[in-house]
């Protein structure tokens, strides 16, 4: 195993639907009223939860045997300092992993999908069970990578907008928009 990636594994998580609707209602009993209120399976919340709890126990297991693990909780990433040689992986849906990107430079990503019966994932290539074997292999510098391009948008307003697999640019309301769009001063 390659040394240079011991200062830090960062394994990217996120809050579960449970979760969010707990920080929401205060409590499991209120989450749950308010879902079967809407006559929603609350079961379903449950079981998404276990899955990806359970799933972020087992990256995590794995993971310590290559080093130091850091785990991030989505709302963190934008004010993290990630290191040029930190391996990130990304626990969760492709929405995870690209707004992850935003805010690292070059350093390697790993997508892995916590629940593939339940969500699809281009960005998510990799099941927990595949963790072992993908970081020893780009510790060891004998795994493929794919190099991925983020597109950014700068606004006259001075926003900037990312992005990995595309933009919406237009009107809010999905409307026909007509705009011009430039780069390496071809428009």
């Amino acid at each position: 195993m390659d040394r240079e990636y011991e200062n830090k594994i960062v394994l990217i998580v996120r809050e579960t639907r449970l979760d969010d609707l707990i920080l929401r209602y205060n409590t499991l009993g209120q989450a749950q009223f308010y879902i079967e209120h809407l006559g929603a399976d609350f079961s379903d919340y449950l079981v998404e939860d276990k899955i990806y709890k359970s799933s972020v126990s087992r990256a995590r297991q794995i993971l310590t045997r290559f080093g130091r693990v850091q785990v991030l909780h989505r709302r963190f990433v934008p004010n993290f300092i990630f290191g040029n040689k930190d391996l990130i992986v990304v626990l969760g849906q492709d929405g995870l992993v690209a707004n992850t990107m935003k805010y690292l430079d070059n350093q390697y990503v790993i997508g892995v999908n916590p629940d593939p019966e339940r969500w699809d994932g281009v960005l998510l290539p990799f099941q927990v069970s595949d963790l072992e074997q993908i970081v020893l292999e780009a510790f060891a510098g004998k795994r493929q990578i794919s190099t991925i391009t983020m597109a950014k948008a700068s606004l006259s307003d001075g926003q900037t907008l990312c992005a990995v697999n595309d933009f919406f640019i237009g009107a809010q309301t999905h409307v026909s928009a007509k705009y011009t769009i430039s780069i390496n001063n071809r428009t």
